[in-house]
């Protein structure tokens, strides 16, 4: 049985054929067009009717960055795509004659991950996808928690500093403003201003301007501001995974996204801060930490997979 897996990123559309086994047939992408809403559910149908040359298709599934309702249907959010209350789904299944289904992208990030990678054997899951933000995805006894209105598991928006810095959700101090990728690069420019000396082989690799890229590998020089960077965020990682622990006990923890493929330089310090701030501490196990194995895959297999159990 054979389902179409999309995932919807601010940059590009990637989909692929999935099989029963998770595993990926074939696959594309296409550039997205994210100030044009309309262009998307065309570049999504694009891609479908490519993969389905040839084959028999049951069902779309597509991840796509943003508030899905409900019904799995409507987009009611997307600060990327330019997305308000679009009916991707009519507009897609429109399109491509297919059933289709609409789900986070964390969502299905988490599903996947759940079903076929480091989750797997595990029935309460939380997976963080450490990018520019925080995403986040919810499996609990064996599925996945969406919330009365679909969009449950916003995590990288709880409240973790008064009075801190600010979101792009309108609020202050959210955790994706200290444990994301766009947080350690922030760090690392601050250290670096107040005392340029610790930041030499950094400032020499950004030229002017210090990005994520830079920071990874100026810290596996052992750039001392780089490092520091690295500690800052794998404890407020640590701190965050703590206080979800605290409230939703999950057995695992699975941690995916861009940021991720670092994680030589912040997990073994983020694991020791969630069991030094774990409420209840010495008397409870701990939960699992572990780093996602399906890679940029997991939306796309995930989604398919929803697809197939819609």
């Amino acid at each position: 049985m054979l389902t179409i897996g999309v995932d919807i990123g601010g940059t590009k559309v990637a989909a692929g054929v999935v099989d029963d086994n998770g595993e990926i047939v074939e696959q594309t992408r296409r550039p997205t067009a994210a100030d044009r809403p309309d262009l998307v559910a065309e570049t999504v149908a694009d891609v479908v009717r490519e993969l389905s040359a040839g084959r028999d298709i049951e069902a779309v599934g597509v991840g796509a960055a943003g508030f899905v309702d409900e019904t799995r249907s409507m987009v009611r959010f997307a600060p990327n795509l330019a997305w308000r209350e679009e009916p991707l789904q009519k507009k897609i299944s429109g399109l491509v004659g297919l059933p289709v289904v609409i789900e986070n992208d964390a969502n299905a990030m988490a599903w996947g991950e759940t079903r076929f990678g480091a989750g797997r054997g595990q029935s309460h899951v939380v997976c963080l996808t450490l990018g520019t933000g925080i995403g986040g995805g919810l499996v609990f006894d064996g599925a996945l928690y969406r919330g009365r209105w679909g969009m449950g598991a916003e995590l990288g928006h709880m409240q973790v500093q008064p009075g801190g810095r600010p979101c792009g959700c309108g609020n202050i101090g959210c955790w994706e403003q200290y444990a994301s990728g766009q947080a350690l690069v922030k760090e690392a420019r601050e250290i670096a201003a107040a005392d340029p000396g610790r930041a030499r082989t950094l400032l020499g690799l950004a030229g002017g301007k210090i990005e994520g890229e830079e920071v990874t590998e100026a810290a596996q020089r052992g750039d001392e501001a780089s490092l520091a960077a690295f500690g800052v965020f794998a404890d407020w990682l640590g701190q965050g995974m703590a206080d979800l622990a605290a409230i939703l006990d999950p057995g695992c923890f699975i941690i995916g996204g861009g940021v991720s493929r670092a994680a030589d330089l912040f997990l073994d310090r983020a694991r020791a801060a969630f069991a030094e701030r774990l409420t209840g501490r010495g008397h409870r196990p701990l939960a699992d930490i572990r780093l996602a194995e399906l890679g940029a895959s997991a939306g796309m297999v995930g989604a398919a997979d929803l697809a197939r159990r819609r």
